[in-house]
């Protein structure tokens, strides 16, 4: 009999990947998805898994301690993938108190329904895995070694600091009860389905719509890059062999400057559009639909509070440990994510409501 899964979060951006490559990876399991679909998470993103068997989706909030206690006995879970988090640095900044509700409160009910299940209950063997962030390590500058998993914890984002809070929880969960747990903490995510406030699909749909592209201060913040189906591969790993109590941290080995990806992502959009009239019909308002060029659209905006400067992962340890590498690079991630967004219109077009254009007409102006 395989594994059954909880899956927190499930209709987010990597917790939607993670459950549609696990379904396909690994026939034998049981996949469970608990999420509060806020507006982050999307239950279209899971259609490809409707129907399975295997598949259960279940909607509900990580911070019910007893819902979720009473959903692991039910199905019987005996791993539990933790992704439900508010993720998003200027949400956080403006509104602070949802990032400390959800990734503090929410996983210590989350620690101590697994605690009352596993541990004070029928004691089966079980895995307790807790994904968070390459920003709970703070800030490097331009020749500082990259993050280990042994680099001090220095958030420096409401957001951040509630990821180590949470991150502190879990292992001292391990440290104090036994329960056995394993962190992981990523750098920048891109590829399918991600919500269209991060930086690759923002400036995407952005070219897409012929819109301007806000890029903080002087867009010279460096960020590592992990394709999304990768960061699956890495959790797999973690889950099939990581040491129970260890932290792993998995990146891309792709820092490149927010400027250079926002430029390297208009030269992508201008060749496929000279290349493709269906796309210039489909898309007329953009740059490149008419002769002219995607780097046009980009704007300069006042810099975001406390905005960390570079991030960089250093992945020794996973690599060493467990054989992980990743198999996208940031040219081949790039092109398979914009393949994907041209593809899927229907499904951005539809994430994109009135709720989410008023929000980003507050971030960056009226033209948004």
């Amino acid at each position: 009999m395989g594994r059954r899964l909880l899956v927190t979060g499930g209709a987010g951006f990597i917790g939607a990947n993670f459950v549609l490559y696990w379904l396909k990876r690994h026939p034998e399991d049981r996949v469970v998805v608990l999420d509060a679909l806020t507006y982050a998470g999307n239950r279209a993103s899971l259609a490809a898994a409707e129907g399975d068997p295997r598949f259960r989706f279940v909607k509900g909030d990580i911070r019910d301690a007893e819902a979720v206690e009473a959903l692991l006995r039910a199905e019987r879970i005996d791993t539990l993938v933790h992704f439900a988090a508010e993720s998003h640095v200027d949400r956080s900044i403006h509104g602070p108190d949802a990032f400390i509700d959800t990734n503090v409160h929410g996983t210590h009910a989350l620690l101590k329904a697994a605690r009352a299940v596993w541990l004070a209950g029928d004691g089966r063997p079980h895995r307790f895995h807790h994904v968070s962030t390459d920003e709970v390590y703070g800030s490097l500058g331009p020749s500082d070694p990259p993050f280990t998993e042994g680099t001090p914890y220095a958030p420096n984002s409401p957001y951040a600091a509630s990821k180590a809070a949470s991150d502190h929880l879990v292992r001292a969960y391990h440290r104090t009860y036994g329960l056995q747990v394993t962190t992981s903490n990523c750098s920048n995510n891109y590829g399918p389905f991600q919500f269209p406030e991060k930086l690759i699909p923002l400036a995407l749909i952005r070219i897409l719509e012929g819109r301007e592209i806000p890029v903080y201060g002087d867009g010279r913040q460096v960020r590592d890059w992990l394709y999304v189906e990768d960061h699956c591969r890495g959790i797999e790993g973690v889950l099939d062999a990581g040491r129970v109590g260890e932290t792993y941290n998995i990146g891309g080995r792709n820092e490149i400057r927010n400027l250079d990806l926002v430029r390297a992502l208009c030269r992508l959009l201008d060749a496929r559009m000279a290349a493709d009239p269906e796309l210039r019909r489909r898309f007329p308002a953009c740059p490149a639909a008419r002769g002219g060029s995607a780097a046009s659209l980009i704007r300069f905006v006042a810099d975001r509070p406390g905005h960390d400067r570079r991030y960089a992962i250093d992945a020794g340890k996973i690599e060493r440990e467990l054989g992980f590498v990743p198999r996208q690079s940031f040219d081949s991630g790039i092109r398979r994510t914009v393949d994907w967004y041209l593809a899927n219109e229907r499904w951005w077009r539809a994430v994109m409501d009135g709720s989410y254009r008023n929000w980003l007409a507050t971030q960056y102006g009226t033209d948004s």
